[in-house]
């Protein structure tokens, strides 16, 4: 089914779960012959660098990219599969929620001839308020905004790296939703969850929300279609008002909170469209131990020896 596999780590401020991540990996997956455990450092303050040096040095499997700043999980995506050496790749979160050794059920799944496995956690492990964000945001997406996405689909997944790339070039904000958008095969397959016993979660109560209308508004044209709705129902609200004289202030006051609520679902797609044809990189790379493209170092790939020193 497969010549080789990726398995992209990301990272940021992981310390010694670096260690971790890479020693259960490399345990549950050690049979197959052409592994690379990538790990993407995003911008990381702390000695995560460090510790993907040393293991690189050690472990020929061990490749890393390492940004020249916190650019965000979708960056770490966008390079985890461009500097992909395999066929397939596996997305793995350092904190091995999900155990390495789950990757087999991905890897089963997907020999069925699918493109895309998503693993669907079962028995969660994560806080309650995570949870059921999480549940209504999938809920609202599908029911509200009409938003084709995969039942219990999560990050961590196995994906063919041509198709990956395909979907990371498109510059969308969610991968879930964009699988069924380009019409790739996939499936959702059951995989164990554990409680974190490691860092944090980086994704706090205002970063989901924000999360939450990066998708719906990524992915659906519904807000803009109630705007024209809404614009439409207010003239003829206004021009009712106007033709019998009525000065009700609360009517007016309405009608002023619907006109800047719909300037607002206006400006939120005008920004999704410049984002979308921006020429700005959604990373740049300051080290790594691959073959880097010019385009994404903030050298364009020229050499860089230090200053002529004064004679």
């Amino acid at each position: 089914m497969t010549t080789g596999l990726t398995v992209l780590v990301p990272c940021f401020n992981e310390g010694a779960q670096v260690e971790v991540a890479h020693r259960e990996l490399a345990e549950a997956l050690g049979e197959i012959g052409e592994l690379e455990i990538l790990f993407v450092d995003d911008g990381s303050t702390d000695d995560s660098l460090d510790r993907i040096r040393r293991l690189a040095e050690t472990d020929p499997r061990v490749a890393y990219v390492s940004f020249t700043r916190n650019f965000g999980l979708d960056a770490v995506m966008d390079a985890g599969v461009q500097y992909a050496r395999h066929p397939w790749t596996v997305q793995c979160d350092a904190d091995l929620q999900v155990p390495p050794a789950e990757i087999w059920s991905l890897l089963g799944k997907a020999a069925e001839g699918y493109d895309v496995v998503f693993g669907e956690r079962q028995g969660r492990r994560d806080p309650l308020l995570r949870r059921i964000g999480s549940r209504a945001m999938h809920g609202a997406a599908r029911r509200v905004f009409g938003i084709d996405m995969p039942r219990g689909a999560s990050t961590f997944r196995l994906v063919r790296t041509g198709v990956a790339r395909t979907i990371m070039d498109l510059r969308l904000p969610w991968f879930i939703p964009a699988v069924p958008l380009i019409g790739a095969r996939y499936a959702v397959t059951p995989v164990a969850h554990r409680p974190r016993t490691a860092g944090r979660s980086r994704l706090r109560p205002v970063r989901l929300a924000a999360h939450a209308l990066e998708l719906f508004f990524g992915f659906s044209w519904r807000p803009l279609t109630a705007v024209y709705a809404t614009a439409i129902l207010g003239l003829a609200a206004a021009l009712a008002l106007a033709l019998t004289g009525n000065p009700f202030p609360p009517v007016h006051l309405l009608l002023a909170g619907l006109t800047l609520a719909a300037l607002g679902v206006v400006a939120r797609y005008a920004h999704r469209l410049l984002r979308e044809t921006s020429p700005v990189r959604r990373y740049y790379v300051r080290e790594s131990n691959l073959p880097l493209r010019p385009e994404d170092t903030l050298t364009g790939g020229l050499p860089c020896p230090p200053p002529p020193a004064r004679p």
